[in-house]
């Protein structure tokens, strides 16, 4: 059994959790991280709790995509966030900042080349392959909740992900609990950071920081909407509310809130 395959330890990943979080528990397996906590917010879970499980039977992505992995092979965890005091239009940025810290956490360990799609998909390599994905669901609209729920190939990608990659399958071998250890210290950061600033993305170099790592900007994309309809274009950059500015053929500039991308021509 390689080191990826190792079984996740609570009383380690507790030891070493660094950040404001309130709990952290780990399941060995569960339908959907997601589902789980959206419904313990509703009873009252408190802010910054993390679930972990060994193994998603119905782990969910954007679009209503699956997210299924086998045992061992990556890290599947989800958070609660109750950001209060937070305007609501900013909660956009919450799934983009866990993006960062994915990034950051790959960069920390690694050395492999990495970029983000947006809004959020980890890129690893030299082909620019998916390795990470993030959902981020509203959780209580009475009061502010957001559950943001990571999955990320660690050991092997996902047979239901066609073109994924893994960290293992560009060359870095890592301990999966030193890679959910460091993602949680890089989200509690990013996510405190963001909170601080009443979630602008200007005043906390967010959107300066984003920028920097997303490898959509310059490129020529297709966006697919939720619906079935496509845009194409040159994605400009991104706005304070996190979402992407896509020129098109014609001249003409929209702002895309939620959207499938697919990278026509890299940016140069």
């Amino acid at each position: 059994m390689n080191r990826t395959a190792q079984p996740l330890d609570v009383d380690r990943l507790r030891g070493g959790l660094k950040g404001p979080w309130a709990r952290l528990d780990l399941v060995e397996r569960t339908g959907s991280t997601n589902a789980d906590l959206l419904a313990a917010a509703a009873a009252g879970a408190p802010d910054r709790t993390v679930l972990v499980a060994e193994h998603q039977e119905a782990g969910r992505g954007r679009l209503a995509r699956s997210w299924v992995a086998p045992p061992g092979s990556g890290i599947t965890l989800s958070v609660l966030l109750r950001p209060v005091g937070i305007p609501a239009s900013r909660f956009a940025w919450l799934p983009l900042l866990a993006g960062l810290a994915v990034l950051d956490t790959v960069r920390e360990l690694t050395s492999v080349p990495t970029g983000l799609k947006w809004p959020n998909d980890l890129l690893l390599g030299a082909q620019q392959r998916k390795a990470a994905g993030i959902l981020a669901e509203v959780a209580d609209a009475a009061r502010p909740a957001v559950v943001v729920g990571i999955g990320m190939n660690v050991g092997a990608a996902p047979p239901d992900q066609p073109g994924a990659t893994s960290l293992a399958a560009e060359g870095a071998i890592v301990d999966r609990e030193q890679v959910l250890t460091a993602l949680l210290t890089h989200l509690a950061e990013r996510e405190s950071r963001w909170r601080a600033g009443r979630g602008d993305a200007d005043a906390t170099r967010l959107r300066a920081d984003y920028r920097a790592a997303c490898a959509t900007l310059g490129s020529e994309v297709r966006v697919e909407l939720p619906g079935g309809a496509a845009l194409h274009g040159i994605a400009e950059d991104v706005d304070p509310d996190g979402r992407l500015l896509l020129l098109d053929p014609a001249g003409h500039r929209r702002a895309v809130a939620a959207g499938d991308v697919v990278h026509l021509r890299p940016s140069v």
